[in-house]
């Protein structure tokens, strides 16, 4: 084995570790944190980094091509779907009375479901 495999295999090793830790991190905060709002951005942003540097070191370990189209549409479709579907719960949460509105700096949406009835 040469030493540029060993440099590529360490540094996929390594980004599964931090990209276990940071999706680690947001499952932790899915549990501790004490709101939707808040537990939304903690299962969609650390999360999909997380999801992408997992990817990214298996990809390192892989380096074949058809592993490497098939891992980058993982990310794609991770990446498109995972945001989308915290915001629908957020604005659910909004919508049946979950949120607590004197904690929002501002509100937008109050503005346009006021405008439309």
């Amino acid at each position: 084995m040469s030493l540029w495999l060993q440099i590529v295999d360490t540094a996929g090793a390594a980004l599964l570790l931090i990209g276990a830790a940071i999706c680690l991190l947001g499952a932790i905060g899915m549990i501790r944190l004490p709101d939707v709002l808040s537990r939304s951005h903690a299962a969609t942003k650390p999360q999909t980094l997380g999801m992408i540097l997992v990817l990214a070191g298996v990809a390192l370990r892989l380096r074949s091509g058809m592993d490497l189209a098939t891992l980058g549409l993982i990310a794609f479709f991770q990446m498109l779907t995972g945001p989308v579907a915290s915001h629908l719960v957020a604005r659910s949460a909004y919508r049946t009375g979950q949120i607590d509105h004197g904690e929002l700096l501002f509100d937008e949406l109050d503005e346009q479901l006021t405008d439309s009835k």
